[in-house]
């Protein structure tokens, strides 16, 4: 990721009316190199969560070191803890639970197979990625 593409990125995302917390989460995953992150606001259209944040990594490994990245940042830059996390063993699907948003971690193909931005095509959507 060059440098001023992830500048722009952050630009933008400190644009977004968007929680804290959320862009804290959003910044700890760029800062990991998740890829094609997505926020979808659930607010109005689910009481599931507030935000869903939705991002994949390349292997089991670097979706573990996203998961302990974001609780990490979090805690240290928020001083918040999750409420729960699921998936970690075999890391193709890491759910971080923070009540008001839940951070969900995926293989590519794990992605896919589930579609979360599907599921929820009602909701306002965020994009936080690098252009191709």
């Amino acid at each position: 990721m060059k440098a001023n593409e992830f500048n722009a990125i952050l630009d933008d995302l400190k644009r977004r009316r968007i929680p804290a917390a959320v862009k804290q989460a959003v910044v700890a995953l760029l800062d990991k190199k998740a890829e094609k992150i997505t926020v979808l606001k659930l607010k109005e259209v689910s009481q599931l969560t507030d935000y869903l944040i939705i991002c994949q990594g390349n292997s089991s490994r670097q979706n573990q070191a996203l998961a302990d990245h974001v609780v990490k940042s979090l805690r240290n830059e928020i001083k918040i803890k999750p409420y729960g996390t699921e998936g970690e063993r075999a890391a193709e699907w890491i759910l971080v639970d923070y009540i008001d948003f839940i951070v969900n971690i995926f293989l590519p193909e794990t992605r896919e197979k589930y579609s979360l931005e599907k599921l929820w095509m009602d909701a306002k959507r965020y994009d936080f990625s690098m252009a191709g």
